[in-house]
């Protein structure tokens, strides 16, 4: 369609001079999903020294097939100071480091133990050094461990622990405002009245990309160009400000020509989406402006399409844009039209239904969807059964 930009344009372009915000080092709890803005490199080796991967007793190899005298215990944290001679063992348990003198351990459950004489009674270990974690065995220091551009997850963070890290350089996050505009709007729990309506969108939006970003939700602004560029103007400190509602071409519809009075450099206006046509985007100053509609819907499905994918980059994910997969729709598709269509529905025994109803201000079908089919432009009509592809909405909102 003339006049709009397509939804892989508008990523690229909202994409291509998102550079990495700097590095920050925190708290190994406070980097869980964060970004690692250079490699981590184990500063110990684990584990330090020769340990026993099993409860038994430490033995020389060469005494085998016994028996031994039992000359004293190794534990994890305390070590038996002495060395193993011919013809003795060591009472051994799992983790404990390796005795001097011995080479080899014998499982618990291949002997019996009378007083201090150990007799064998089993097959006894396979070959010399069984049973027995050699140092480094899991990494030793100066290995790399994870690399610049991974996401910190939970076993990245107990490797890091391990290795001697107290910290990690993780990219810093984004710092979000939003704005939602209009004066038919009131805050959550308020009672609205004949004219208003409770502005769900702000708290919604706050929640999707909470899990990217720093977020301060600048609240209701009242529909006058004062009121609008006091607030941008309030926020321009932000790395990237959120407008909800007002993009569109309408008589109230003040964000366009307020951002222009501010000076703002407008890079893109209406995307070929359905919904969320009226979506803008520019820059004032060194803050990123991105304007959502105000349906519910709408703002939603461009913040995940968007907004998300931004502050992933910014967060240093080098892969921030959501992966569709396919599964097979449950019911007949019609041709789509001339804007790519994002279909609420849900994902169930295999196959993906949409929604009867899919207007943009209809947040209770949106709420009870799990994916977005994604049916082209122009796309012709898709018997059941035909394989399409879909995003999952819990993956994009950091829920799963």
């Amino acid at each position: 369609m003339t006049g709009l930009t397509s939804v892989d344009e508008a990523q690229a372009r909202l994409l291509a001079d998102a550079v990495p915000l700097p590095a920050e080092d925190v708290p190994l709890p406070a980097a869980l999903g964060r970004i690692l803005a250079a490699d981590v490199v184990a500063r110990l080796t684990q584990p330090p020294f020769a340990a026993s991967a099993m409860d038994g007793y430490a033995i020389r190899w060469d005494d085998l097939p016994g028996p031994w005298r039992v000359v004293g215990e190794s534990a994890a944290g305390r070590r038996f100071r002495g060395t193993v001679g011919p013809g003795e063992a060591v009472r051994i348990l799992t983790g404990a480091p390796l005795p001097a003198g011995a080479d080899t351990v014998v499982v618990q459950e291949d002997v019996r133990r009378d007083g201090d004489t150990l007799t064998l009674t089993g097959d006894g270990p396979p070959r010399q050094g069984a049973h027995i974690r050699p140092p480094g065995l899991d990494f030793a220091a100066g290995q790399v461990l994870a690399r610049a551009g991974e996401a910190v997850t939970p076993a990245r963070i107990g490797v890091a622990a391990a290795s001697g890290h107290a910290t990690l350089p993780v990219h810093r996050r984004p710092r979000v405002a939003m704005l939602a505009t209009g004066d038919e709007l009131v805050p959550p729990g308020a009672t609205p009245g004949p004219d208003a309506i409770v502005s769900s969108n702000g708290v919604m939006l706050a929640a999707l990309l909470g899990a990217h970003a720093e977020v301060t939700d600048g609240g209701i602004v009242p529909d006058t160009r004062e009121a609008l560029a006091a607030a941008v103007r309030a926020h321009a400190n932000a790395d990237v400000l959120v407008t909800i509602g007002g993009a569109s071409v309408g008589d109230h519809d003040l964000v366009m020509p307020v951002l222009r009075d501010l000076g703002a450099a407008i890079d893109f206006w209406k995307i070929a989406l359905r919904p969320g046509k009226p979506m803008l985007s520019g820059r004032l100053g060194a803050t990123r402006i991105v304007g959502v509609p105000g349906n519910p819907v709408s703002a939603y499905v461009c913040s995940a399409l968007f907004i998300v994918p931004l502050l992933k980059r910014l967060g240093g994910d080098p892969a921030p844009l959501p992966v569709p997969f396919d599964a097979p729709a449950a019911t007949d598709l019609p041709a789509n039209g001339g804007r790519r269509d994002y279909l609420r529905a849900r994902l169930a025994d295999g196959a993906v239904t949409p929604s009867s109803r899919q207007d943009s201000a209809m947040l209770h079908v949106l709420a009870d969807s799990n994916v977005l089919i994604v049916r082209e432009a122009n796309a012709p009509p898709a018997a059941a059964g035909t394989m399409v592809p879909c995003l999952a909405l819990d993956t994009i909102s950091g829920v799963a």
